[in-house]
Formats: C-alpha cells, sequence, structure tokens
C-alpha cells in the first residue's frame, strides 16, 4: 500500500513538473488547485518521501562511490549514516600510515572498511612502524586481501610475514620497499601464497650478503608468477631459484642489484622460455647474457640501461633472434660501446619495432636512415645526449617515418633547420619535445607550431648541464628523468559539459553526471540527499 502511494506521489510530480516546463511562463495568478498541489509537493520533497537518492539501491549508490576520487568518497562518507556505511562497505583500497600507533585503531578501521582487498601500508623514515602484531591483526580481518605494499615497515620480521602469509593465501600481488624481514619472511609468502602473480622487493635489509645468503624460492607461487622486479639488492641473486622456478614468468625487472648475472641468465633462460619484458639498469651483466637473453624468442620489450659492459655484438645477438621486438631503450651511458652497428641489426632484424630511446648513444644517419626505412610502424622515439644527432639525422628522420607520431629531442647539436625540415614530414606526428639542444631558438619553436597547427611543440631551452641524463626505472617501470611515453588520448569530455541546469531538469538527471564529472559530485549527492539525512 505504502509503495502504491509513493509511486503515484511521484508520478504526480513527474506530471506537474512537465506541465511547469512546457507552460510559458508569466504572472498569471494561480488557481486554489494549482497552489494546494504545490503545497503538497513541496510537503513531500521535505519529508524526503520523493528524494530520488534515497530510492536508489545500496548497489547502485557503491557503484557510484567506486567512481570518486578518494577526497569525493570522504566528503560524501559525511553526508548520511547509510552512505558513511555503504562507502565504506564498497572500498575496496585503502592506504593507511602504519606508525606503531596504528596497532589500537585496527579493529575499528577494518569493522568498517570491511571489504578491502588492496592495502598499502607506509611509514615515514623517521618514525618506528607497526610490528609483526598490527600485521597479524590485518591478515586476520582481511583475509581476502590480493595486493598487499610495504614501505618501510621495518619493525616486520619473518614471523610476522608468515603468520601473514597463512592468513592471506589469495594474494596476488606484494610489493615491499625498505622493510627489514629476510630470506625466511620472503619464503613464507611463496610457500603459502599460491596465487601470486607480482612480487616487486626494493632494499629487502634482511636478506645476507655473500655465500652464506639463504635461497629464496621456488615455492607454489613460482607456478602463478608473471611479473618479478627487483631493485637495490645487496644479493640479488639470491633470488635466483625462484626465477629460474617460475615457468609462466613474463617480465623479469632487475635495478641495481650486485653479483654477476652472466653466470644466472643462461639458466633463466633454459627454464623460462616465454620472457616477454626484460629490464636491465646498473647490473652487473655483459655480451655473455644478452646472448643468453637473444634465446627468449617471445622478446617484446628490452630495456637495456647503463650497462657499460653490453656491446654492438651482443644487441647484434638479440636483434638476431628476437624478432618480435617492439620497444627498445638503450641507455650507453657514454660509453661508446653501442651505435651504429648494433642499431642496424635491430633495423634488419625487428620491423615490428615501434618505441626506440637512446640516451648516451651515438648513432649517426646510416642507422636512423635503415631504421626509419625498415621499421614502418616506428611511432616513438626519442635521442637524448648524443653527439652525432644534427639536423642532418633531424631531416632523414622527417622524410624517412612515416608512421612517427612522438618525437623527443635533448641534449643534442639540433638548430632551427632541423625543425623546419620536420615542418614539412613526418605527417603522423602529433608531438615534438625539445630540451637544451642549443641551436633551437623560441622563434623556430613558434615557426614549427604556426605551421603545424596541430602538432604539439614543447621547447625547453635551458642549458643547465649540471643536469644529467638518467633513464632509470621508477617503481612502476616507467622513467624517473629519462623519457616516458603516455598512451595516446584520442579525446576527453570536460566536466563543463555534463553541467545541469537548475532549470527544467529533475534531479535524476544530475545524478546521471556522476560518472563523468568528480570536481562537483560530492556536494551534488549531498544537495540530492540533505533530505535523508539520519
Amino acid at each position: 500500500m505504502g509503495q502504491s502511494v509513493s509511486a503515484a506521489k511521484l508520478r504526480n510530480r513527474r506530471d506537474w513538473n512537465h506541465r511547469q516546463r512546457s507552460k510559458p511562463k508569466s504572472t498569471a495568478l494561480i488557481c486554489p488547485m494549482q497552489a494546494e498541489e504545490t503545497e503538497e509537493l513541496e510537503r513531500s520533497n521535505t519529508d524526503g518521501s520523493s528524494d530520488f537518492i534515497s530510492d536508489l539501491p545500496d548497489e547502485c549508490l557503491a557503484c557510484i562511490f567506486q567512481s570518486l576520487s578518494p577526497a569525493d568518497r570522504k566528503r560524501c562518507s559525511l553526508v548520511c549514516r547509510r552512505w558513511l556505511l555503504i562507502e565504506g562497505q564498497s572500498r575496496h583500497r585503502l592506504s593507511l600510515n602504519a606508525q606503531s600507533d596504528l596497532q589500537p585503531l585496527i579493529p575499528s578501521i577494518f569493522s568498517r572498511f570491511d571489504a578491502v582487498t588492496k592495502l598499502a601500508l607506509k611509514c615515514d623514515r623517521r618514525s618506528v612502524s607497526i610490528g609483526d602484531e598490527s600485521l597479524v591483526l590485518i591478515s586476520e580481518r582481511c583475509r581476502n586481501l590480493t595486493r598487499l605494499k610495504l614501505r618501510a615497515c621495518r619493525d616486520l620480521t619473518d614471523a610476522g610475514m608468515l603468520a601473514f602469509a597463512k592468513n592471506c593465501k589469495g594474494l596476488k600481488k606484494l610489493s615491499c620497499g625498505s622493510c627489514a624481514f629476510g630470506a625466511k619472511g620472503m619464503n613464507a609468502v611463496l610457500d603459502n601464497c599460491l596465487a601470486l602473480e607480482e612480487l616487486s622487493v626494493k632494499r629487502l635489509r634482511g636478506i645476507t650478503d655473500g655465500a652464506a645468503a639463504e635461497p629464496i624460492g621456488p615455492g607454489v607461487a613460482a607456478a602463478a608468477l608473471k611479473t618479478i622486479c627487483l631493485k637495490e639488492l645487496y644479493n640479488g641473486q639470491c633470488f635466483g631459484p625462484l626465477i629460474i622456478g617460475s615457468k609462466n614468468l613474463k617480465s623479469l625487472k632487475l635495478f641495481r642489484c650486485s653479483g654477476d648475472w652472466d653466470k644466472l641468465f643462461p639458466l633463466i633462460v633454459e627454464r623460462v622460455a616465454g620472457l616477454v619484458e626484460i629490464h636491465m639498469e646498473r647490473i652487473q651483466v655483459s655480451d655473455v647474457g644478452l646472448a643468453a637473453i637473444s634465446n627468449c624468442s617471445n622478446l617484446e620489450i628490452l630495456h637495456l640501461v647503463k650497462t657499460p659492459e653490453c656491446t654492438n655484438a651482443g644487441l647484434g645477438a638479440v636483434a638476431e633472434k628476437c624478432n618480435l621486438l617492439r620497444k627498445l631503450h638503450i641507455d650507453g651511458w657514454k660509453a661508446n660501446r653501442i651505435g651504429d652497428q648494433g642499431l642496424i641489426a635491430f633495423a634488419k632484424s625487428c620491423p615490428n619495432l615501434q618505441e626506440l630511446v637512446l640516451i648516451g648513444v651515438n648513432p649517426t644517419k646510416l642507422s636512423l636512415e635503415m631504421l626509419a626505412s625498415n621499421c614502418p610502424n616506428l611511432e616513438r622515439l626519442a635521442l637524448c645526449g648524443s653527439d652525432t644527432v644534427g639536423d642532418a639525422e633531424i631531416s632523414c628522420i622527417a622524410v624517412k617515418c612515416i608512421a612517427l607520431k612522438k618525437l623527443c629531442i635533448k641534449n643534442c647539436p639540433v638548430s632551427d633547420h632541423g625543425m623546419e625540415a620536420l615542418a614539412s614530414g613526418c605527417p603522423n606526428l602529433v608531438k615534438v619535445k625539445v630540451k637544451k639542444c642549443r641551436g633551437v631558438t623560441s622563434e623556430g619553436a613558434d615557426w614549427l607550431r604556426a605551421t603545424r597547427g596541430s602538432l604539439v611543440v614543447n621547447l625547453d631551452i635551458n642549458l643547465d648541464m649540471g643536469e644529467h641524463l638518467d633513464a632509470s626505472a621508477s617503481d612502476g617501470g616507467a622513467q624517473d628523468n629519462g623519457i616516458e611515453f603516455p598512451p595516446m588520448v584520442g579525446s576527453q569530455i570536460g566536466a563543463s559539459s555534463i553541467a545541469s541546469s537548475s532549470t527544467g531538469r529533475s534531479t535524476s538527471f544530475k545524478l546521471l553526471g556522476l560518472m563523468s564529472g568528480r570536481s562537483f559530485v560530492a556536494c551534488t549527492l549531498r544537495r540530492l540527499a540533505s533530505s535523508s539525512r539520519s
């Protein structure tokens, strides 16, 4: 009965709104019947019986909350008790300041956020972090946890990681940095979390250096692991058994890990045949290691950063067998051991190359012309810190690189003449970034913009040579100070395009815009639910 009355009121309100919108505006007197109807509708709006957002199921409201930014979610949780409850139950991702005083708050936090599957625990390096007891409490309340990030939790021990691993066996991704537990704690995770797919370890202080180091892995997790990233480890080779045992591994990233990796790569490649991506930065590897890597016939992405013992010969071996290569990043560290010979090998054997980044390498027109001619899909090119890339090389790129969309030139002897060549070449070029090239002036960049109106030209003529070229990779695999090519975005819809007018539109139309505009979402929802506060 109550539902039929409410439905009738809603129909009456919609009919009245329709009549009011279709009726011409005037100062005519309102008849008594219309006045009574208006008063009744105002009363129904005040008591909340026709508040559209209150009629939304909890699942729909939770879906809306999940599309908001963290700041907007916090604001929405203050609207009313119902929103507070739904916001907490629908939050799957949580980041906490993991200082020691967090422990007494853990029960109340995870009573409210009882559906968390992705958790980050980060502590300031100058503070005392949570210990084993806190981690165990969290694991008991988050048994469905799939992702865990630990940063500077130096008071966690092997025992705490063992208890956590036993409670959260569904973990799929673990990232830990600047923690103090060691090989036993890591092995506890690998022995219990059989669904683990991604492992990232940085500065794990509990790992013993030298021959006494306890081997890590493989464990039951090795069968599911697809990505392993090791950074700044005193003895990263103790993860050798894990890498070798991960037969389904697709991505291997090694950054500043000590040890002779030439001895380990032949064993890795022999057991792990499906590697698609390899990053190596400042590790001890030479052409011997590259020769082993060349047997990864499915390799598509190779980053070789500041490995001075690698030469043209090693790159030639990789190019000859890894014909599916799509992305190649080389930082030669200005050692002059990689040049035209190695690049020509890739030009001859890797026609699918789409992205090429050369830092501290000196290619000439010869190799660049072959790359442009033989790699028709080359869309992104970066040339940084090269003494041989001048106007002639840029002109060659302009003529030959038909598919090129993004070009970055940094600290090269290029002038305005090179910019003039780009004006008539590279028909698909979308963006050009020029930095620290002494010969390129603001006038030359302005002329290029004027000539090609749709082309984005970024010019930085700061010639502070104190900043060194660096292609170091960050935690996410992107580069800190090097070159990063973000994905192309076709079009974006501004928030103004979905802003609804206050005249003639019902509150239901305002609600439809929530999925697109986040800057004013919280205040809109609060206004709609003002009458449903508890």
